[in-house]
């Protein structure tokens, strides 16, 4: 009996992961929200990051960990001002990328609920983007203004 593809596998591999990337960062390097979060002047070392993470996530090669350990991605994210506004265009340019792929709809649709669910965990704060270009001290969102799910709007402590 051979064992089960991976979803890596299943949709194209690194090939596939790469073009997914290439394609979220050619969005991301005009986004003058977006842009300024990346310190380096090449993006290059950001979508080789974020493929290895990716890859790796879903079953490919575990060279992300073995170059970066353990993602911890909210902490990764933390010095960043990810504000829902920053999430949003985050994933306008990362469903620009999936929709390209064109992938069939089972895979499209694990892979697009992956992304929601990571853009939206990575929010740190409400506070609208600062002319800092987004980096710097956010304030932290507290639990009750996490929201659940995207069609549910976060709430706030009554007074």
């Amino acid at each position: 009996m051979s064992e089960p593809m991976s979803f890596y596998d299943e949709i194209g591999g690194h090939d596939t992961f790469v073009r997914l990337v290439d394609t979220f960062y050619r969005g991301v390097a005009a986004d003058e929200v977006l842009r300024p979060m990346y310190p380096e002047a090449d993006l290059a070392p950001a979508a080789e990051r974020l493929t290895l993470f990716l890859e790796q996530y879903w079953g490919g090669p575990t060279t992300y960990s073995q170059r970066r350990g353990h993602p911890r991605l909210r902490m990764r994210h933390a010095g960043f001002h990810v504000n829902p506004d920053a999430r949003d265009r985050w994933l306008a340019h990362m469903r620009t990328a999936v929709d390209e792929l064109a992938l069939p709809p089972l895979h499209e649709a694990t892979l697009w609920d992956y992304l929601q669910r990571a853009a939206f965990a990575m929010v740190n704060t409400f506070e609208p983007s600062s002319s800092a270009g987004g980096i710097g001290p956010a304030r932290p969102a507290s639990a009750a203004e996490l929201p659940l799910h995207p069609e549910i709007p976060p709430t706030t402590p009554s007074s």
